[in-house]
């Protein structure tokens, strides 16, 4: 203070100099200037973080017309799909292993567009010529399980997942599907815009029977049949929203009690030809199946008959020729999806395969694209990060001491699953050759079916994944307490192994501290331990995490939603995600702080930026208004800027002041972890 005021004296002396010799115009002139100051500069990372750390890639990436969003994890996606097509088509030409020829050849067959042309529908004939031989009410529950036994629900479906009150199990379960539309309240509707719809799927049903060889002069009489079938078991459906808690698809029963119940199903020979000999499935809806077992007796043969050729052809239409491609996308891609454009060839086909045979894809993928010391070093990442929460939660005062006990119990069991499953699916289907697309869909389908029902039983429920080494993903498998990092995922913007670090922690760890404090949140304390369904939280513990979710939602709340005005982030659709970004950036922070505690500046910016540029997004504004109604992340540059604002540490590294957009007061930061 004592220099301005000195450095101020020299100047006052002039002005009075200059208006004693007549110089007041000068004197007017530099008032003014004093009296209009230069605001002082604020670093762009201190005014929007997201938009200093990205902009190089918002330049370059801008967003195409027509198209609704890009982002920088949808490039990784992209480059995962590119990475896959270059392996299956190595494996067409020069494959290493049994594998890579089975695979070669099923890439080969779908891209071979001629051959798929002569092939025609000769890959469903013999499931159209068991289905036209149906002569009596008892040929048909045979009907429905070779079906399913091809991996083409009919009627219903039925699957392995976990048993609620055993989580290292699965078990069968019985659950409404059959219909060719995806909601089954489009069959009782009666608003104008849904008959449209209707209509447009008559339509449809009638070019896929005329292709499975109904005669012209019977097409609306067998389309009428398969509609009133639909529609009788979409009436016995329950609301889709009734099927979103997993607690109300739960209803276990003795298998033994199917026969009794289901007479005309035959059930207890269904769960035969899937090869499942467990002793108790899921039925969580009994009038469902009650209405399918009535309407095996009093529904004419016929009418199943033509239901069921049109479910196979429905099912099998990508993969055939081009008259049944054109029908399935004009309805099915261009009514219900809204594509413009049918996809490119081979994005179909590897589409297909990951369908059919996708865990046998994904062991190749990681042995091409997943180098050894990749996998390590994410380990050795998940682990510290493992090891940070541990003591976040011992050192936590917002929860008790019984909370933190099981919660340390529950996270000594946790496994961490790095590249492909510890346990998988095996590999003996059968060999598939170059002859047919359709036909080798159709034999991997029915080895991939038979594996899923392998799932069922005692000691299998950690079997595979719920989703594929080569789908760049992390998560966390509630039931199982396990950790998961694809393969895919294992690449830039997430991760490159030969970075340091800062940038390592700050998007893979962070990251991964995302997905373990999901074991650890609301939804994650109804799992104890022990793998038992239970709510292990305190009443003061939930209150206190209540309380610091009302927090979260308001201040998300309170951000301008990017690509719309006047239109702000729902924070409480978002609550969950950006509590679960704000607890993995803080573990991540302290995993790197341990792993490099003399970090210079430029590493922690590193660590920083490397957060940010993970949610690099563009969105048109017709995407922005869809996805802050229905998106449950935040858009980028919340996910970006959120966490950072909400950590000390970051305001200190770039020097943010009070007032300045990336800086927050304490009294107003949301902490959970540090």
């Amino acid at each position: 203070m004592t220099q301005l005021r000195h450095a101020r004296t020299p100047t006052l002396l002039a002005m009075a100099l200059l208006v004693a010799l007549g110089g007041g115009d000068a004197f007017a002139a530099a008032k003014k200037k004093k009296a209009a100051p230069k605001a002082p500069v604020v670093k762009a990372e201190c005014t929007d973080f997201y938009s200093a750390a990205n902009a190089d890639w918002l330049k370059a990436n801008p967003l195409p017309a027509g198209v609704g969003s890009i982002s920088a994890l949808g490039q990784l996606r992209a480059r995962a799909e590119q990475q896959q097509r270059e392996l299956l088509e190595a494996a067409a030409t020069q494959p290493q292993g049994n594998v890579q020829k089975l695979l070669g050849d099923f890439w080969a067959s779908g891209m071979d567009e001629a051959g798929v042309e002569r092939d025609a529908a000769n890959p469903i004939a013999p499931l159209l010529g068991r289905i036209n031989g149906i002569k009596k009410a008892k040929d048909i529950p045979p009907a429905i399980a070779a079906l399913h036994q091809v991996g083409i629900p009919v009627a219903f479906n039925f699957g392995p997942d976990v048993d609620l009150k055993a989580l290292d199990r699965h078990i069968g379960y019985f659950s409404q599907g059959g219909l060719g539309l995806p909601d089954p309240a489009y069959y009782t509707r009666t608003d104008a815009e849904t008959r449209e719809l209707l209509g447009r799927y008559r339509a449809y049903v009638k070019q896929i029977l005329a292709l499975t060889g109904t005669s012209q002069d019977q097409l609306d009489a067998e389309s009428a049949l398969v509609l009133d079938l639909e529609t009788r078991i979409a009436r016995a459906s329950r609301p889709l929203p009734d099927l979103v808690n997993p607690l109300t698809n739960y209803a276990p029963v003795p298998t033994k009690e199917l026969k009794k119940q289901f007479r005309a199903l035959q059930l207890d020979d269904f769960l035969k030809v899937q090869g499942v000999n467990d002793d108790v499935v899921s039925v969580a809806n009994p009038e469902l199946l009650k209405q399918v077992d009535a309407l095996v007796g009093s529904i004419k043969p016929d009418a199943w008959k033509a239901y069921l050729r049109w479910r196979v052809g429905d099912a099998m239409a990508p993969y055939l020729s081009k008259p049944w491609v054109d029908a399935s996308f004009a309805f099915r891609g261009r009514v219900l999806e809204g594509q413009v454009a049918p996809l490119p060839r081979w994005t179909q086909v590897l589409g297909a395969i990951n369908t059919a045979a996708g865990p046998m894809l994904g062991r190749e993928y990681a042995a091409r694209y997943l180098p050894e010391a990749s996998k390590k070093q994410a380990e050795t990442v998940a682990e510290q990060m493992r090891a940070q929460l541990e003591q976040a939660i011992a050192g936590n005062t917002l929860i008790s001491a019984e909370a933190k006990a099981e919660a340390k119990a529950k996270l000594d069991k946790l496994k961490i699953e790095v590249g492909t499953p510890r346990r998988d699916l095996d590999y003996t289907v059968q060999p598939m050759g170059r002859g047919s697309f359709g036909g080798n869909m159709l034999i991997a389908s029915t080895w991939r079916h038979r594996e899923e029902m392998k799932r069922i039983g005692r000691g299998n429920a950690d079997r595979r994944w719920n989703v594929l080494p080569q789908q760049p993903a992390l998560a966390y498998d509630l039931a199982q307490n396990r950790l998961i990092i694809t393969a895919a995922v294992l690449q830039p913007p997430v991760f490159d192994v030969s970075r340091d670090a800062s940038a390592q922690y700050g998007a893979l760890g962070a990251m991964v501290g995302h997905e373990l404090t999901r074991g650890f949140d609301t939804k994650g304390r109804m799992i104890d331990a022990k793998g038992e369904i239970r709510d292990w939280w305190t009443p003061a513990d939930a209150a206190a995490w209540n309380a610091l979710s009302e927090k979260v939602a308001a201040q998300y709340g309170a951000y301008p939603y990017p690509a719309l005005t006047g239109t702000r982030v729902n924070g409480t659709l978002t609550r969950d995600e950006n509590l679960a970004d704000i607890a993995g950036l803080e573990l991540a922070w302290k995993a790197f702080n341990a792993a490099q505690p003399n970090a210079n500046p430029g590493a922690k910016e590193t660590f920083y930026a490397s957060w940010a540029q993970l949610w690099a997004q563009q969105l048109s504004p017709q995407e922005a208004t869809l996805r802050v109604t229905v998106d449950t992340h935040a858009p980028g540059q919340w996910r970006a800027n959120g966490p950072l604002m909400n950590l000390p540490d970051f305001a200190t590294t770039y020097g943010c002041k009070a007032g300045q957009p990336m800086f927050k007061p304490e009294g107003e930061r949301i902490q959970l972890w540090r």
